[in-house]
């Protein structure tokens, strides 16, 4: 439309050009040529007249087109709603420079309160995120969020802790992210593709040093309801193994205390008829018998003592006993522990090594010495029958820290051997009574060990070392 406005301008401004160029040669020829006859003078005379109109209405046609859009905006600036400051004026181009003067000082008032308002909008966008990275951060659990491509998008420091990234997180897929947990693989890839919920699923993981973990995984797709699908999917990893271990002890202690009660009775009718073959024994190798009968009766006499020694130690086990707490230096009992096993740990070639922290040192716990002492000495001597096929660098570590578990102090007892460790499958079943791997063992001790720890209040736990070996953790509460 613009371009075919400026032809037209061109073309009138071209012909009324010609017309004045005519219109000047032909007044030329009448004013300048006076011996031009009669009849040529009045033709001369009607060209100059109608190049003359002609160029005018070209000059005026041409003059309209030009003032057109100078009319528009007068028009405009009469219609325009603001207040000029002269009021009337009978100037039009002072009118309409004020009116426009008028116009770009609003649009300008209203471009600053357009900047303090996106500047606004911009502060309450940059506090939200930042707030809303608070929220992320602050939250106790392992929080991650993947996008639908299975890349994290947000992943705060519990969630960092949890799966030991030491680099940058963010933008890594789901399966560089969960090397170390293969069951959260599994369940992201099936909530990104069809949207599935998980809520607190049990899963296993390995942490740095390679120890089995439990995690409680709660995994929610991001947006399930968009057209195009799942959106992402949103991670909540919470640590749960000391959680898993405390049930699995109160489940232990429950079936040992129900075990103890039915138990109890049949034992101690055992120990009367044990009696009863004891004396039979020794009454066998009263009576004049040759020397293979007098074998016999040893073998059987010794026989019976090893069977009144084991329902013996499955009474005290089965039998409650009250605790005689007192102050006890959990420091000093380990090193009566290691003194009374000494000549036991000499004549195996054991090494002993006892550490302690200082706080751990000088510090005491409420304790029933006696019933201590004897779950020490048992986990000790476990310890030592565990290194017997051990021909070299036998070597017990035992020691003695502190810690807060939930704002309260505890004591902790590590005692480390360097043997072939305990299978997987044994580790769920070591403190059960009777149960035992040893040829000539009756699986009482390491049972009597966790009544006795579980009666003060404590836990006894027991896992594979990364390099070799097996390690029994007491833990006792600093104060009762």
């Amino acid at each position: 439309m613009l371009r075919n406005g400026n032809r037209v301008q061109i073309w009138l401004a071209l012909i009324a050009g010609i017309f004045l160029l005519a219109t000047i040669f032909i007044f030329a020829l009448y004013a300048l040529a006076p011996d031009t006859s009669a009849v040529n003078r009045p033709i001369l005379l009607t060209g100059f007249t109608v190049a003359l109109f002609i160029a005018l209405l070209c000059i005026i046609a041409l003059l309209r087109w030009l003032l057109g859009p100078y009319r528009r905006l007068v028009g405009e600036a009469k219609r325009a709603p603001v207040a000029v400051r002269s009021g009337k004026s009978g100037d039009e181009a002072a009118f309409v420079l004020e009116t426009f003067q008028s116009v770009v000082a609003k649009l300008q008032a209203q471009q600053r309160e357009l900047e303090i308002l996106t500047a606004q909008a911009s502060q309450r966008a940059d506090s939200a995120e930042r707030f809303n990275e608070r929220i992320v951060a602050s939250v106790p659990s392992g929080l991650i969020a993947f996008d639908s491509a299975g890349h994290a998008t947000a992943l705060n420091l519990p969630a960092q802790r949890l799966l030991n990234l030491d680099g940058v997180a963010i933008g890594q897929p789901v399966r560089s992210l969960f090397r170390q947990a293969p069951p959260l693989v599994e369940m992201v890839e099936e909530t990104l593709r069809s949207g599935k919920l998980y809520r607190r699923e049990e899963v296993e993981a390995t942490d740095g040093e390679g120890r089995m973990q439990k995690l409680g995984a709660t995994i929610a797709p991001i947006d399930p309801s968009g057209e195009s699908g799942v959106r992402g999917a949103l991670c909540l990893l919470t640590d749960i193994t000391e959680v898993t271990q405390l049930r699995e002890q109160v489940a232990l202690k429950r079936n040992l205390e129900s075990l103890g009660e039915m138990s109890a009775g049949l034992a101690h009718e055992f120990k009367n008829t044990i009696a009863t073959l004891h004396g039979y024994a020794q009454l066998l190798q009263n009576l004049d018998l040759n020397e293979s009968g007098k074998t016999a009766a040893a073998s059987l006499l010794q026989e019976v003592r090893s069977l009144a020694d084991m329902v013996t130690a499955f009474l005290n086990f089965a039998r409650p006993q009250a605790l005689e707490v007192e102050d006890v230096s959990l420091w000093e009992l380990i090193a009566e522990c290691q003194t009374e096993m000494q000549s036991a740990y000499q004549d195996a070639s054991l090494q002993v090594i006892v550490e302690g922290d200082r706080a751990a040192q000088a510090d005491k716990v409420r304790a029933d010495e006696r019933m201590l002492r004897q779950a020490i000495l048992n986990l000790m001597r476990n310890a030592a029958e565990a290194m017997r096929e051990k021909h070299d660098d036998r070597r017990l570590t035992i020691h003695l820290s502190t810690e807060k578990v939930a704002g309260s102090k505890w004591f902790r007892i590590d005692i480390q051997d360097n043997g072939a460790g305990i299978s997987p499958p044994d580790i769920e079943r070591i403190f059960i009574p009777f149960f035992t791997t040893k040829a000539g063992g009756h699986g009482i001790g390491l049972a009597l060990a966790h009544r006795v720890v579980t009666e003060h209040g404590g836990s006894l736990t027991a896992r594979n070392a990364p390099d070799g070996g097996a390690i029994f953790s007491i833990r006792l509460p600093a104060a009762r």
